[in-house]
């Protein structure tokens, strides 16, 4: 049985949700290059959005200015779904990053449309405002995307950095923002 067979509830919007939900799937197929701090494996796409959204629940009152946690939240669940289809980009890959742009555009345009247009430009929409950082909330929830791989790389000895050749300077400059809005971390 295919998902089409599955998805034929009678209800075109209700079987389109569906369907997008079981296509997010693919993010528990999508690795990044962080290690898992148990050191078993490296975490997918999905373990670090459910980690930072958990986050985002914990460590509000350590920023500068107050988030919308529940808005915070959500950018968290869907900042990386476009990954699906472009691929994960290391946060110190200088190549990778050149043409990461073009890449998510294209896969956003590529998943916000499987949506019922309203819900496809709210979660597009969400992740554009993550992106652009400019935001309480989009501040709030790039920190937390930027705080657990250093969770990750303090309690594994700095395994992905070391792997992957990432210098201090980088680190430090992706670090940056979370200095300045919610430095007691």
């Amino acid at each position: 049985m295919g998902i089409e067979d599955f998805l034929s509830s009678g209800n075109p919007r209700l079987d389109q949700q569906l369907k997008f939900s079981a296509e997010i799937d693919k993010m528990t197929e999508v690795y990044r290059r962080t290690m898992l701090i148990s050191g078993v494996r490296n975490e997918n796409d999905a373990e670090h959005s459910w980690h930072i959204a958990v986050m985002a629940l914990l460590l509000k009152e350590y920023c500068v200015e107050e988030p919308n946690v529940e808005r915070a939240i959500k950018m968290c669940v869907v900042h990386d779904l476009i990954e699906i289809y472009a691929g994960d980009t290391f946060a110190y890959d200088v190549a990778g990053n050149a043409s990461k742009a073009e890449r998510e555009e294209a896969a956003a345009d590529k998943l916000y449309s499987q949506l019922p247009p309203e819900q496809g430009a709210e979660l597009r929409a969400l992740w554009e405002e993550f992106d652009a950082m400019e935001t309480t909330d989009a501040k709030y929830a790039a920190c937390l995307d930027r705080t657990q791989p250093l969770l990750h790389n303090t309690l594994t000895e700095g395994h992905t950095w070391r792997n992957n050749g990432a210098v201090r300077s980088q680190v430090e400059a992706r670090a940056q923002i979370i200095k300045e809005f919610m430095p007691e971390v």
